[in-house]
């Protein structure tokens, strides 16, 4: 007698929704910050996940301005920006880049722990972030999204210790 065997679930494009959701990036450490939010745009933390189909949610990013980094990363950590000329390699520092687009450092954090293909493009156009509090998506009805609802059990015990 043969058992039944299990069905896979496999999203379909159009099946996947995308929720909204509000990060406040206010004294939160940018590569943790970084592989939350990479978490949210490719939808690892909801069991629906496929790899292959755009199952993330949208992310708005607000308070960029203020997000930080460990050790001597403010004076070392540096940008490479390029104008298509010859010779046109620029290097911009991250102090520079925070005060004139604190918004790219998130941006760049993020884009470098999505997957390198096609799709990342598409998830990264649901990466919205603000250097101030303000935004545009007030329609939409962001939720707020805490780290602790993405990172694993270990995360959660030190959250809950804290508090």
């Amino acid at each position: 007698m043969r058992s039944a065997a299990m069905k896979t679930y496999l999203a379909k494009p159009g099946q996947a929704g995308g929720e909204w959701h509000l990060v406040d990036a206010d004294g939160k450490t940018l590569g943790r910050l970084a592989t939350q939010l990479a978490t949210v745009l490719m939808g690892k933390h909801k069991p629906t996940y496929t790899p292959h189909v755009l199952s993330g949610d949208f992310v708005v990013v607000i308070n960029a301005e203020k997000v930080r980094v460990t050790g001597n990363k403010a004076e070392q950590m540096e940008y490479d920006r390029y104008t298509y000329y010859n010779s046109g390699r620029k290097v911009v520092s991250f102090k520079d880049m925070l005060a004139k687009h604190p918004e790219r450092i998130i941006w760049w954090a993020v884009r470098r722990m999505l997957p390198k293909n096609a799709l990342a493009r598409h998830m990264l156009s649901r990466l919205k972030v603000y250097p101030g509090t303000q935004h545009p998506h007030a329609a939409q009805q962001p939720k707020p999204l805490e780290p602790a609802t993405v990172a694993g059990r270990k995360a959660q015990k030190r959250v809950a210790a804290k508090a």
